[in-house]
């Protein structure tokens, strides 16, 4: 994810994800056997409950390098729009945080998404969209220009939680994630209810993500009929009854 040389700017958003993949990234710039550069970044979108400020001067006071930025055409979104998605508003995020990036001369950008959140889009794209598809640890910007890493893809938000609490950081929310009524919100939910009886799906889920069986799918790209699947059938319903002559 990381390389040598590298400048990584850390999109932050006051929240207990962004923080704790901060924190990491740090403590892996102090261990690393590579340099490597840490910076932190905010995209006001106008969606914050409270002033982004006491955050900013939380980590400065830490000596973190930090920048905000206010963009104009999300609060313009607001106003026109008011009843918009979030996959609207998640394009005009990423338009202003390549642009951002740009100016701050960094190649990689460093996202807090954590394990929940690749579950959750599994689930939605899979119900929603009619797509097996999540999101990518590792990929590059359409122009190339940044690599985008997700370095919590196997974190719970229940580590996330503990971690930014024992870190006495001022939390800011985001009205987004007090939404209800969403699809999102309606597969975390979704989430949420199952976990109570199987503690473990998500690390299932997870799994699942990196045990992809093609041949038992519907992609065309992937089938091959004259490919045999004896030895998996076998497998699956157990050995044949022994046939006798009436």
């Amino acid at each position: 994810m990381i390389r040598e040389g590298d400048r990584v700017a850390v999109g932050v958003s006051g929240g207990k994800d962004s923080v704790t993949l901060l924190e990491a990234l740090l403590a892996l710039q102090r261990r690393a056997p590579i340099d490597f550069t840490v910076c932190a970044f905010t995209i006001e979108q106008g969606k914050f409950l409270a002033s982004i400020q006491p955050y900013g001067e939380w980590l400065r006071q830490r000596g973190i390098e930090w920048h905000c930025f206010v963009d104009s055409p999300s609060l313009r979104l607001i106003d026109d729009q008011p009843d918009h998605g979030c996959d609207l508003c998640s394009r005009f995020r990423r338009r202003a945080v390549y642009e951002v990036c740009k100016g701050l001369g960094v190649n990689v950008i460093a996202l807090g998404h954590t394990a929940d959140d690749f579950c959750e889009t599994l689930l939605r794209n899979a119900m929603f969209t009619g797509a097996l598809s999540s999101l990518p640890p590792v990929t590059y910007s359409k122009s190339k220009d940044f690599r985008l890493i997700r370095p919590l893809v196997y974190v719970p938000e229940t580590m996330t939680t503990a971690y930014a609490q024992g870190l006495g950081c001022p939390v800011i929310p985001c009205g987004c994630s007090q939404k209800t009524g969403t699809v999102r919100r309606s597969v975390r939910d979704f989430l949420g209810e199952m976990e109570l009886d199987h503690p473990n799906l998500k690390d299932s889920l997870l799994s699942a993500m990196g045990n992809i069986k093609t041949q038992r799918l519907l992609d065309s790209r992937y089938l091959d009929p004259d490919e045999g699947d004896d030895q998996e059938l076998v497998a699956s319903v157990g050995p044949f009854p022994i046939l006798t002559t009436i």
